[in-house]
């Protein structure tokens, strides 16, 4: 079993921890619940390879098959459009933060608030963070993509090793696909 201890020591994260993602099935189960889910992407996902792979050729599959809207952050909106992936947003970090966490928004398309925030890409101290902030301030379901344990998320992976996270993406593409 994976560790489920913060990837980061000295933080804590208080009484109310994620749910751990024991399975793939469960993030697919998760977001084709949802009515309004969202994906965030940061930068982090085009400067990682897994498995010859990088993050956000996993996120792009992801979201044409949600066909929900995607936020990149920081410098992710190129990579997504040299990808041919054209829906996303560009926005800060704190900027979409701060709108989730805002009841009035009615979203990038306004139709209204998100109920599911996926978020991946980001440099784990901040994800801490932003996690921690939706988690005490928001009523919206998080869920945590990386492959270090997210305590504040609502579901996270436990710590585990690229090749499980990689294999893990691959099924939660897999799973969302319209056959």
């Amino acid at each position: 079993m994976a560790a489920t201890e913060s990837w980061q020591t000295a933080e804590v994260p208080g009484p109310k921890k994620a749910l751990i993602i024991s399975k793939p099935e469960v993030v697919v189960a998760m977001v084709k619940r949802a009515k309004r889910p969202i994906l965030i992407v940061g930068h982090n996902a085009v400067e990682v390879k897994i498995e010859g792979k990088k993050p956000i050729d996993f996120m792009i599959q992801i979201a044409s098959s949600m066909k929900t809207p995607v936020v990149a952050t920081a410098h992710t909106i190129r990579e997504f459009l040299e990808r041919g992936f054209e829906k996303a947003f560009h926005m800060p970090i704190v900027d979409i933060i701060n709108r989730l966490q805002d009841p009035t928004w009615k979203g990038l398309d306004g139709k209204g608030q998100y109920d599911l925030a996926l978020i991946v890409g980001l440099p784990y101290y901040m994800e801490w963070l932003v996690l921690s902030s939706l988690k005490h301030f928001t009523k919206l379901k998080t869920i945590s993509l990386e492959r270090f344990y997210q305590p504040n998320a609502t579901w996270s992976f436990p710590n585990i090793s690229t090749q499980e996270w990689a294999n893990s993406l691959e099924k939660i593409v897999s799973g969302l696909e319209v056959k």
